[in-house]
């Protein structure tokens, strides 16, 4: 398995109303839509939106996910979600670390295949280097 050394990417965004639970905590699954709002900025900071990727063929689906809540996060709450990535044959792990202030709320991880439109594992296309090259 070859892992190349990640860049550090962050993501801001501040908890909407509609993301908390009766309990007022961040609903668990909205953490997943937040690594996925981290996700495409990231794409998008290396010049990879994956809108192109997708017209160019190259999909990078979801195959395994995983969080673990260590505090709860609140309506309004500025978020901060770090991401880190890592090449792993057809693979793409990202890391995520979410943190209000000094707090750790969620770390997690994605893992992605790299498929063709008609579904066969790729190699990763060479420009997704751009996310674990500083």
């Amino acid at each position: 398995m070859t892992t190349a050394t990640s860049r550090v990417f962050q993501y801001t965004l501040h908890v909407p109303y509609a993301h908390t639970d009766q309990m007022r905590f961040v609903y668990y699954a909205n953490y997943l839509v937040y690594f996925e709002m981290a996700r495409a900025a990231m794409l998008r900071e290396v010049g990879l939106p994956y809108a192109e990727l997708e017209k160019k063929g190259l999909f990078l689906p979801v195959v395994e996910a995983h969080c673990l809540y260590k505090a709860p996060a609140h309506f309004d709450d500025e978020l901060k979600v770090v991401s880190r990535c890592a090449l792993e044959g057809p693979r793409l792990r990202v890391a995520y670390e979410v943190t209000r202030g000094d707090t750790i709320i969620v770390t997690g991880y994605t893992v992605h295949v790299c498929l063709s439109a008609e579904g066969k594992v790729l190699r990763p296309a060479p420009e997704l280097r751009r996310l674990v090259e500083s």
